[in-house]
């Protein structure tokens, strides 16, 4: 049922994502949504569901706004790896590093996607701008503070609709 939930709402996601936020003029910036629901699904679901998960959105948003189908499920997989495996048993509180390190992992991915890029396709790589760069960056802490209240909260719903829901013994 979790599992589910959050797919769905990656979908919405997505759908957001690639309509909607295309409207935007583009000195403004369009945060990467599904990237942040990444982050979220390494901090909070279990490794085998997480995995499938996060593979099923990514493969969703590579065939839907892919140029290079494969590369955004690839880093969004090393991302969730990565997330989970440093958060993993972390005994500092958890609001402390979730946002930081979203910042810090998108920032990473976009340097490895364009690393990517450029021994696949060299020919057709854009220049590499540090500005534009920060300026997505900031734009995804930004708006991974109220998705990850927003994310957190369904999550707590439907664990605590989940046990409501069997009566006891």
């Amino acid at each position: 049922m979790l599992v589910f939930v959050f797919w769905v709402v990656g979908v919405a996601l997505i759908v957001t994502q690639t309509t909607v936020l295309e409207f935007l003029p583009p000195w403004l910036g369009r945060p990467d949504l599904v990237f942040i629901l990444v982050s979220f699904i390494a901090y909070r679901f279990a490794w085998i569901p997480g995995i499938v998960l996060v593979f099923v959105l990514s493969w969703i948003m590579d065939v839907v706004a892919g140029i290079y189908l494969g590369l955004y499920p690839l880093v969004c997989l090393l991302v969730f790896t990565a997330l989970k495996t440093l958060t993993n048993r972390n005994p500092i509180k958890e609001s402390t590093y979730q946002v930081p390190l979203v910042g810090l992992s998108y920032f990473l991915a976009q340097i490895l996607f364009y690393f990517i890029n450029s021994i696949l396709l060299p020919d057709m790589l854009p220049e590499w701008s540090w500005p534009a760069a920060l300026q997505r960056t900031i734009l995804v802490v930004l708006a991974a503070v109220p998705l990850f209240v927003l994310f957190n909260g369904l999550y707590e719903y439907i664990l605590k609709w989940r046990l409501r829901g069997k009566p006891p013994r």
